[in-house]
């Protein structure tokens, strides 16, 4: 089992895929990290955006062998690539009801404010992927799971924090 952390303005005790922003890294869905600390910025973020309530990490638990299930489609990113900034780059600018893919899971960096300015300049046309590549080599990713299926969400169970 591995620990998985949300960070949201309240405890999340329901997934709701539906209340997911939409133009994220990797689409409307749950997003979650093994990193707490990345979890808590992402809590104080989203009580900033919000303009209320109180940071809070959720704690949930994955059965990573889970995670070989034939029937499940997962897309994972080791690092930044060419092929992790064109899928970034095509979930950010779907503001549309339907995904741009269609996994259950997608695992990979997080275009977070270190690597963001460069992926807004590749959204643009103003460099190019090897551009892009060369400027993100020494920037060490922060990796996120993104769930975007009840099937994917069905995996995650609530840790009890005692």
């Amino acid at each position: 089992m591995i620990k998985l952390f949300h960070g949201s303005n309240m405890a999340i005790d329901v997934i709701d895929l539906t209340k997911g922003r939409r133009g994220k890294d990797f689409g409307q869905g749950f997003y979650l990290s093994a990193d707490k600390n990345q979890a808590m910025q992402m809590a104080q973020t989203t009580v900033e955006r919000n303009g209320g309530g109180v940071p809070t990490v959720t704690t949930f638990l994955l059965d990573e062998t889970q995670l070989n299930a034939p029937t499940l489609r997962i897309c994972r990113f080791e690092d930044y690539s060419a092929e992790w900034a064109l899928f970034v780059v095509k979930n950010r600018t779907n503001r549309t009801e339907i995904q741009v893919h269609d996994y259950d899971i997608v695992y990979g960096p997080i275009a977070d404010d270190r690597v963001g300015p460069q992926i807004r300049r590749f959204q643009n046309k103003w460099i190019s992927a090897d551009v892009l590549m060369e400027e993100l080599k020494n920037v060490r990713p922060t990796f996120q799971y993104f769930f975007g299926t009840e099937k994917a969400i069905a995996l995650l169970k609530k840790a009890l924090i005692i």
